[in-house]
């Protein structure tokens, strides 16, 4: 009964296993040699300050713009994927309905282009 589910076990038995063959053999294999750039905390390029972030300034903002921008993109396709799969069983109405859908995400780029959220300066 449970037979067609076999290789989905040993799949996630497998990918567990090498998790765990990670994790424990990492310590053993990899590399000893530290130095002060390696033991500090990456900041996103940003040179690390003695200060904490909550009362020292201010992270510009320009990094949680583009983190928006991406997730609200990368939204778009994982909508559009399952439109391509099954676009013949769709026919004209889903043909409609994301050509209406890619036009309203491309106001909001054309909206963020506008409003300078893709520039760095």
């Amino acid at each position: 009964m449970l037979d067609p589910y076999l290789p989905l076990v040993l799949m996630f038995a497998l990918a567990g296993a090498f998790a765990l063959f990670s994790v424990v053999s990492a310590p053993y294999i990899g590399p000893r040699r530290y130095n002060r750039a390696k033991l500090d905390a990456y900041e996103c390029g940003i040179e690390p300050s003695p200060q904490p972030v909550v009362g020292g300034g201010r992270m510009p903002v320009a990094y949680y713009l583009t983190a928006m921008l991406f997730i609200l993109f990368d939204i778009e396709m994982v909508f559009l994927y399952p439109f391509a799969v099954s676009a013949d069983l769709l026919g004209l109405f889903g043909l409609v309905e994301i050509v209406l859908f890619i036009v309203t995400v491309g106001f909001a780029y054309v909206y963020v282009w506008r409003r300078g959220g893709l520039d760095w300066n």
